[in-house]
């Protein structure tokens, strides 16, 4: 089984897509059609843009997913997936390769997300941290102890779980954790509490948007985060889609479950390409991977 996997936020980069542009006329007419649907240029600020000016959510998360879209187009009839996943706003890039959104849909819905996440997180002062090498049970137990609102936010691999809330309460269970043992954590440089209960009013803007939007079956199945199962029922998808914003990636549960149903082989489509492979890695070595 070869799967299709596609980065989220974290994985842009300067110049992104600008190669893509010159190069191919499809492409070229991709992005000239995200610009007027966005109602900006948001290809200036891909290919010329500060890393900065990337880091901003409201750019990010079209960015990215734009990158990771336009590559699947360019493979044309040979993109043929067994499954599809993709990490936090990459769900939004798999849906659109796998054919269950289109792409004018799904980049309006990916901008909607931005704005009202951005919002979300302007509302209260919160963050994110990277917790490196204790079991994922051990990091529960201290969010759960830790006064104020901190929870585990992306299951990435084994020994990698990123925590999510508000800034006193991340780094306090930061500490806490780095006492009973974690080999490393850090404070992450994002704009807010993302998977976590702070992003409840971007989850309503966001689910209004979704339900009133067109959803078709797969050409796949696409293993969802929410759940880490594979979904091919459009209803489902769209409720696991809005539920997202404000749950656990649970990222390595789908991996792991990919290999129990027969994964033997991924690529990664768009942003840096080593982040998504970089997991399974950790998960199994044995899986070949490769970049798109």
């Amino acid at each position: 089984m070869h799967a299709y996997v596609f980065p989220g936020q974290a994985s842009q980069f300067e110049g992104m897509g600008k190669e893509l542009y010159n190069s191919s006329e499809l492409a070229k007419s991709l992005f000239e059609q995200s610009n007027e649907i966005l109602g900006f240029r948001i290809s200036d600020v891909m290919f010329s843009g500060t890393a900065e000016d990337l880091k901003q959510t409201k750019i990010t998360q079209p960015a990215v997913f734009l990158h990771s879209v336009i590559k699947a187009k360019m493979v044309g009839t040979d993109f043929e997936p067994d499954v599809v996943a993709g990490h936090s706003l990459g769900e939004f890039s798999a849906l659109v390769a796998s054919g269950s959104l289109d792409f004018e849909n799904g980049l309006k819905l990916v901008q909607q997300r931005a704005m009202s996440m951005q919002k979300a997180c302007e509302a209260v002062e919160s963050t994110m941290a990277a917790i490196i090498g204790l079991d994922d049970e051990v990091v529960e137990k201290v969010c759960a102890e830790t006064d104020g609102l901190v929870v585990a936010a992306n299951y990435n691999c084994p020994g990698q779980l990123v925590i999510s809330g508000e800034v006193a309460s991340v780094e306090q269970a930061a500490a806490a954790l780095k006492e009973a043992g974690a080999r490393m954590t850090v404070l992450l440089n994002v704009g807010g509490a993302f998977h976590s209960p702070l992003m409840e009013p971007a989850k309503a803007e966001l689910k209004a948007a979704i339900e009133s939007t067109t959803f078709s079956q797969p050409i796949c199945p696409i293993y969802q985060n929410v759940n880490a199962k594979p979904e091919t029922n459009p209803d489902n998808i769209k409720q696991n889609l809005i539920d997202q914003l404000t749950s656990p990636v649970r990222w390595t549960q789908t991996m792991l479950n990919m290999i129990d149903d027969g994964l033997s082989s991924l690529t990664e489509v768009g942003g840096t390409g080593n982040t998504l492979r970089g997991f399974i890695k950790r998960i199994d070595r044995k899986i070949k991977s490769d970049t798109l």
